[in-house]
């Protein structure tokens, strides 16, 4: 069985004492390929240092919604569009979107996440979607983009809404993507939405080090646990956990123009 966590952070300093040990139980566990999200542009040296350190991870870049008032500016803008260009592991722009939990600076969200998606369609690669409590908001600002510029491919990462709200992104052609939230017994909304999901839109991830699944909920989250991801959104689909592994597998290839290794390839 072969998985792909489409959105993991790495980097983190939680990870600093035993990253080789961590890459052995991903590999352990069938994971054969990682899309590293990024929070800010200044993780870019790093990101490049894992992904020469390991293979399997393909990365990101972009600034986190939750980070645009401290950071934005146009220049932010252009080094996210620079770096983005400068080396061929780079598979998506973000993560990026909007998070009104807690935050007032609703304008300059938007123009940030205008801007996200202005270099995504420009240099054709996906966009990782951050939405927390602004699902309306974030469903009409992509819409406006749609309609002026052109669609963007993309991806609602760690997605937590309604199935109503899940329909709105898949109307915009998104893929949806869910992590160990998933999992947690009373994640009923989650479990809701992830039935409107057609196979071919449907991801898996751990948002590591974040909200690891059960059985493993309240420790550090780590890419192996992306499994469990798997079992039980195979479960509550009522697939093999074998065919869910490898379909999305086959959407992650598809969404972030991935090649898998040689020896993992079909």
């Amino acid at each position: 069985m072969r998985l792909i966590d489409t959105h993991v952070h790495i980097n983190f300093d939680s990870f600093a004492g035993d990253l080789d040990a961590v890459a052995r139980r991903w590999r352990e566990a069938g994971v054969v390929r990682l899309v590293h999200s990024c929070v800010e542009p200044s993780e870019f040296d790093h990101l490049q240092r894992l992904a020469d350190q390991f293979p399997e991870l393909s990365f990101a870049i972009g600034l986190h919604p939750l980070d645009v008032e401290r950071e934005w500016t146009d220049a932010t803008a252009a080094t996210v569009l620079k770096l983005a260009q400068s080396d061929a592991r780079v598979v998506a722009i973000g993560e990026t979107g909007l998070d009104f939990f807690k935050a007032s600076n609703h304008t300059q969200q938007m123009e940030a996440f205008d801007a996200h998606l202005a270099i995504a369609h420009q240099l054709d690669l996906p966009v990782i979607v951050h939405c927390r409590d602004a699902a309306g908001a974030t469903a009409e600002r992509m819409r406006r983009f749609w309609q002026a510029n052109g669609p963007v491919r993309g991806v609602m990462h760690c997605w937590g809404g309604t199935p109503e709200e899940t329909q709105w992104f898949l109307d915009l052609g998104l893929y949806i993507s869910f992590s160990g939230t998933v999992t947690f017994k009373k994640a009923t909304q989650i479990q809701a939405a992830l039935q409107v999901v057609p196979r071919d839109r449907l991801l898996i991830e751990t948002d590591c080090p974040f909200l690891a699944p059960v059985p493993n909920r309240g420790k550090r989250n780590e890419p192996a646990y992306v499994r469990h991801v798997a079992e039980c959104v195979a479960a509550l689909r009522d697939l093999p956990v074998e065919d869910l592994a490898e379909l999305t597998t086959q959407n992650a290839c598809q969404l972030f123009r991935l090649s898998l290794p040689t020896a993992c390839a079909a």
